[in-house]
């Protein structure tokens, strides 16, 4: 997650003037402009189109409002996932018999 300090972009998108400001992810402005930088080009090359940076910064923010936090969630999930398969059998992958000394 991008580090909330004076290089992060406002938190108030002008999509639809629907605030951000509850939202965690945050973008620093070196990633918010290599992020606008990236949509231009690909909407150059894949449609001929070229936009500047209000329309390319209005994509992103939409991008980031819609797809933001169900990506942000299913990578949550997945790591959840991930981590319990691994806790779920760790007794039987770590655990040690208690023997005593001459038993």
């Amino acid at each position: 997650m991008a580090h909330l300090d004076e290089r992060v972009s406002p938190l108030v998108s002008p999509v639809g003037r629907r605030a951000l400001s509850s939202m965690r992810i945050r973008l620093t402005d070196e990633r918010r402009e290599r992020l606008l930088h990236s949509i231009r080009r690909f909407l150059a090359e894949e449609f001929d189109e070229e936009v500047g940076d209000l329309k390319a910064g209005r994509l992103l923010d939409f991008f980031t409002v819609e797809l933001g936090a169900p990506i942000y969630n299913q990578a949550i999930r997945d790591a959840h996932g991930f981590i319990t398969e691994k806790l779920v059998d760790l007794e039987g992958e770590f655990y040690e018999p208690e023997e005593p000394y001459r038993a």
